[in-house]
């Protein structure tokens, strides 16, 4: 398959690297140093599941120079993708597909409206991956994994497709769940929880599960993350919040979501599309949300910081 992968920092270096290594047509969009780099010198993975070195690779900052591709890997942060849905109109022809792979729950829906619903698929990762330096990937945690689906959760030749392409690839699992916005939910409640409190804490999640006093915040940031999603008509099991405290307990000790290190570097973070998406949502469906209103209230000045905004 013919891959563009829009953001190709630690989730589109990591699986675009993969689907490279696998013999797919990638090209990364990317831009400044990075792009430099990988065009100088490649791409480079450092990972668990084994190093790569793609001694070259197609890279460009223009999608325009790109053409129509087989499918659109969108791995840029939340709050990028509706400019990232313009940027990508080159890109998608009658055939593409689009795969927003966002922390988050509301990236499909804006991808839907720019580029139309028949394009776009729900999708989502799970890697502990970022960006060591220009041309230079780092996958320190959690096996790689990509889960999508026709918005609808219909079967379809074109997702078994994608699926293979994946499946063909090293040290990546994918999978077509039965109800893909339940999949998308349930890895929102555990990064959205882990977010919020390593922003909030600004300590790693070893630190924060372990105190009674964080480990009761995270649940409660749960539980109303999973209120929000029943409110919503999402069919999340009874025990989802109980899965993703698991998930949480299993991470390494050191592990820290990309909000929060986004937050602490000063940087422009996904606040609005995790811990603020919670309680505009929930405001929407009439639930409350006093945690998450809590923290998205405590971390908003710095943000409007962030985004010379105040």
């Amino acid at each position: 398959m013919r891959f563009a992968i829009m953001g190709s920092g630690g989730v589109g270096g990591y699986f675009g690297a993969r689907l490279a290594e696998a013999g797919h047509e990638v090209t990364f969009i990317a831009r400044g140093e990075h792009l430099a780099a990988m065009r100088r010198d490649g791409l480079k993975v450092s990972s668990i599941e084994g190093d790569l070195h793609l001694g070259a690779v197609e890279a460009s900052d223009d999608p325009r120079q790109v053409g129509e591709v087989d499918a659109v890997i969108v791995a840029v942060k939340a709050w990028q993708v509706m400019d990232a849905a313009e940027a990508i109109r080159p890109l998608v022809g009658p055939e593409t597909l689009v795969v927003p792979l966002e922390n988050g729950v509301e990236a499909a829906d804006t991808l839907a409206e720019a580029l139309g619903e028949e394009h776009v698929l729900e999708g989502l990762c799970g890697i502990l991956a970022w960006k060591a330096a220009p041309g230079h990937i780092k996958h320190a945690g959690v096996s790689p994994f990509v889960r999508f689906g026709e918005r609808d959760n219909r079967k379809s030749q074109r997702t078994e497709r994608l699926k293979a392409a994946f499946d063909a690839a090293h040290g990546v699992t994918a999978e077509i769940p039965d109800d893909i916005r339940v999949a998308v939910w349930s890895k929102f409640l555990f990064i959205c929880a882990m977010s919020g409190i390593g922003a909030l804490t600004r300590a790693p999640i070893g630190v924060t599960r372990r105190l009674p006093e964080t480990r009761e915040l995270i649940e409660a940031i749960l539980a109303e993350i999973a209120a929000v999603a029943r409110a919503r008509g999402i069919a999340l099991p009874a025990d989802a919040a109980t899965r993703a405290m698991g998930f949480i307990d299993a991470l390494p000790e050191a592990s820290t979501a990309s909000m929060q290190r986004d937050i602490m570097a000063g940087h422009p973070s996904e606040l609005e599309s995790q811990n603020g998406a919670v309680v505009r949502l929930g405001r929407e469906a009439g639930v409350a949300t006093p945690v998450n209103a809590m923290i998205h209230a405590a971390l908003l000045p710095q943000e409007r910081k962030a985004r010379g905004e105040g």
